[in-house]
């Protein structure tokens, strides 16, 4: 155990955190997102919430202020009726960390996916909220 650090910052995690560069993109991944066929670095925090997750990595992760988006969600399919206040709850804890900083946007289900394939790792929750997938870019200290 390490004072100050969230038990959700396994040491896998803390090390692919560690591991990721200036602009390297890491994926908070909802209950149904697929994971390991997306990606082949998954970080299992099944138990956990994608708030709980976010929460954790956000107390130790910069974003990329460079970037014109530094947080990207998965957009809701065209004629599905799902809500997606998590997208409110995500918004809060970031700028709770990252006052001012946070330029969100949005990609198609399918772009996302293919995003997520390039991204440096997937972190694979036990989010049963539906369109609570969340891309996070990395910034500098």
């Amino acid at each position: 155990m390490l004072k100050g650090i969230s038990p959700l910052l396994t040491p896998a995690l803390l090390k692919v955190l560690c591991e990721m560069g200036h602009g390297d993109e890491i994926v908070i991944a909802d209950g149904n997102f697929p994971a390991e066929s997306t990606n082949g670095r998954v970080i299992r925090l099944d138990a956990h919430s994608g708030t709980d997750a976010l929460r954790a990595v956000m107390s130790v992760f910069p974003l990329d202020t460079y970037a014109e988006e530094n947080a990207i969600l998965m957009e809701v399919v065209p004629g599905d009726n799902a809500e997606t206040p998590i997208w409110d709850e995500y918004r809060n804890i970031i700028e709770r960390e990252e006052p001012g900083r946070l330029r969100l946007g949005h990609v198609e289900r399918f772009a996302f996916y293919e995003r997520a394939r390039k991204a440096y790792a997937v972190i694979a929750t036990g989010e049963r909220a539906l369109y609570a997938n969340l891309i996070l870019k990395k910034g500098v200290i």
